[in-house]
């Protein structure tokens, strides 16, 4: 199976970092949000990958390619010697997302990179951490199982739930629903589910048929709107992710992400809860 990111955007609430430099460079202590993204991928048996990326690209491209200069210079320190290794990527291809007409229009640039087959999506503003198994397995893992499209999904709080989506769904059979709509941006009044769609699918080829049919709202195709498509033809389940989110989009979310790992790290953990005064 192969794997899509989607990297691209101004990232505007994070200037003037974004200003030069795309959003999914900035680092959880000393590792892009992007490399993170990548290594899940990884993780789940994914071998090769195709990044979207927008205009600051440069930054990414660079990352996971080969830096001959700065191989020599750290080749005595196996530990950098390593650290350099895992970023070399060559089974990563990129793609510039040149015109920024929205999510349906970004998933139409990897048709001819997917072919005929499934692939997971993710999206780079999206961390996760799995409870024993990488996000993007669980998905994987109940794709092979019932062989629908799988949107990786959470519960969040109701006020929550109108600056993301609506999941409605008619049965539930342990962490899979069986979903019948979606809605983008629902308002309060309107929600009947607060289970959301966020920022990681296996998607079937039929995702490109149902993003032909979507008209544009405000210069942009929502790709939420192609899976409501899908699901009211029967064919999408969610998956209730089992592990931490942190939404990498906006700023107490980075905060809260650099923080966890942080708090988790042996190098760190100690001296950070001493500061921060935490007792456990």
């Amino acid at each position: 199976m192969k794997a899509v990111i989607m990297a691209a955007g101004y990232g505007t609430r994070f200037l003037p970092f974004t200003k030069a430099v795309s959003k999914t460079m900035l680092p959880i202590i000393d590792k892009p949000t992007i490399q993170l993204i990548v290594e899940e991928a990884l993780e789940s048996g994914i071998d090769e990958i195709l990044i979207i990326v927008g205009a600051n690209k440069e930054a990414i491209i660079r990352h996971f390619s080969e830096d001959k200069i700065l191989e020599k210079k750290v080749e005595n320190n196996r530990e950098f010697v390593e650290i350099l290794r895992k970023t070399n990527l060559s089974n990563i291809k990129f793609v510039e997302q040149k015109v920024l007409n929205g999510t349906g229009g970004a998933i139409m640039l990897a048709k001819e990179f997917v072919g005929n087959q499934p692939f997971l999506l993710m999206f780079a503003d999206d961390l996760f951490v799995g409870n024993g198994k990488p996000v993007s397995k669980q998905l994987i893992d109940v794709y092979n199982k019932t062989g629908k499209s799988i949107m990786g999904c959470m519960n969040v709080s109701r006020e929550a739930i109108t600056k993301y989506c609506s999941v409605e769904y008619s049965n539930k059979d342990g962490r899979v629903y069986t979903v019948t709509k979606i809605t983008e941006k629902p308002k309060l009044e309107e929600v009947k589910s607060t289970l959301s769609c966020l920022g990681r699918y296996i998607l079937k080829p039929n995702i490109f048929d149902a993003c032909q049919e979507l008209e544009e709202k405000n210069g942009e195709k929502i790709i939420t709107d192609a899976f409501d498509i899908l699901s009211r033809k029967g064919d999408v389940l969610a998956y209730d992710i089992d592990g931490v989110r942190y939404d990498i989009g906006n700023k107490f979310g980075y905060i809260t992400a650099v923080l966890d790992f942080a708090l988790k790290d042996e190098n760190y953990s100690k001296q950070l809860k001493k500061y921060l005064n935490i007792d456990k």
